[in-house]
């Protein structure tokens, strides 16, 4: 059994190559958090890192930042918990039906018209979650139906002519569409331009990045419309897309992200910024350690490498 001060039990591994990062950075923070993340398996939060490193949290977040830096860690600080989000109310069949029977409410004409683009009669399970988008999230009838007739479009243009998205379907969108403002009629119309723009655009960025026989996924779409909202050109997301390639060995969208946030960040934004801001920074093998006494290389004189070469 050891003895001294090494403690005997569970042991945790610590490649040389990390060491070596550790030592060099010259934090004992640094050593001290990534103890902890090798402790816990990589798992981050502020506020339990904070409790088991008797820190307080800024100082684990800086520890994290530089273990980032030295991509020792993956980790990111964690926000704090959200606010809690109101729930909608269970509704009954009676509140539908008092609703559909009240002469003054815009519901009835509403339920008719949505069942018009479904093609179908509403259960009353559907009705519940219609009248949910309507009194709930409190969109007006005119938002409603551009939700769903957006929702229609899209679920046709991934399944087919025919296919009809469901009112949870339906629900979802209106959901999305409430968090990104788009609760009037003027703001909807605006927030149904910039989507109908994304879904162009995102097709071609698609092409960008050399898939071409499907559709964006959703979290891809909110990737395209991050960058597009930062002000890259085609070029820019292309030459971030070959150094993600060249490094990972094929597209891996949260790297390529960090490329973009990284140029947004200094402020650029097309390749000819970006080139110029690379050729400024001295080469490696041109940067000379002081008290290094390094001197540049003498040509020869002519025939001098034959002459060896003999």
């Amino acid at each position: 059994m050891a003895s001294g001060p090494y403690l005997p039990g569970s042991i945790l591994s610590l490649a040389a190559g990390a060491a070596d990062r550790l030592i060099g950075a010259g934090s004992g923070d640094a050593a001290l958090l990534y103890l902890y993340l090798l402790k816990t398996g990589g798992q981050y939060q502020t506020a339990s890192a904070a409790r088991a490193l008797k820190w307080e949290p800024g100082r684990c977040d800086a520890a994290l930042s530089l273990l980032n830096s030295l991509e020792l860690a993956q980790a990111s600080p964690s926000a704090p918990p959200p606010e809690p989000q109101p729930v909608a109310p269970e509704y009954t069949a009676a509140d539908i039906n008092r609703e559909l029977e009240n002469q003054a409410s815009p519901f009835p004409i509403l339920v008719q018209e949505v069942q018009r683009r479904l093609g179908k009669v509403l259960s009353t399970n559907d009705l519940k979650g219609l009248y949910t988008i309507y009194d709930f999230s409190g969109l007006p009838p005119e938002v409603i139906l551009l939700v769903v007739s957006w929702t229609i479009e899209e679920f046709q243009r991934k399944y087919g002519p025919g296919h009809m998205p469901r009112m949870p379907q339906i629900q979802r969108e209106a959901i999305r569409w409430k968090e990104r403002g788009a609760d009037t009629v003027d703001a909807a119309e605006v927030h149904l331009k910039r989507l109908t723009m994304l879904r162009d655009r995102s097709v071609q960025i698609l092409a960008l990045l050399d898939i071409r026989d499907r559709p964006p996924v959703e979290r891809e779409r909110e990737y395209i419309s991050a960058w597009l909202d930062m002000g890259f050109d085609d070029d820019a997301i292309r030459l971030a897309y070959e150094k993600t390639v060249l490094k990972k060995q094929s597209l891996n969208w949260p790297y390529m992200n960090s490329i973009l946030k990284s140029w947004h960040e200094k402020g650029l934004h097309k390749v000819s910024e970006i080139n110029t801001s690379d050729s400024s920074r001295p080469s490696r093998s041109s940067r000379v350690r002081p008290g290094a006494g390094a001197t540049a290389p003498q040509p020869g004189t002519p025939g001098e490498a034959d002459r060896r070469a003999r």
